[in-house]
């Protein structure tokens, strides 16, 4: 009993462990998140100098970052199904 006990406490205490680092994790890909939007939008701003507050300006930079958001999930997806297959063809 009291065994049992021990290790539902450390099972607890793993599970915390694993909540507290996704969401550490997750701060810090907010942080780079940030950085990058403020990165492009410096970019988009340059290539493409409009008064602030263009309503167009910013639709295009929606429509445009939406785009490439769109293209990399999917190549970050291919890329991981290959991985995956390659893993599976080692573990035979």
């Amino acid at each position: 009993m009291q065994k049992e006990k021990e290790n539902e406490k450390k099972s607890i205490k793993l599970e915390v462990l694993e909540k507290l680092s996704a969401l550490i994790i997750a701060g810090f890909g907010l942080v780079a998140a940030l950085a990058w939007n403020d990165a492009i939008k410096a970019l988009f701003n340059k290539f493409f100098p409009a008064p602030s507050g263009n309503l167009v300006a910013g639709l295009i930079y929606a429509v445009a970052i939406t785009a490439i958001v769109v293209i990399v999930t999917i190549q970050f997806g291919r890329m991981i199904r290959r991985a995956k297959n390659v893993v599976d063809k080692l573990d035979k």
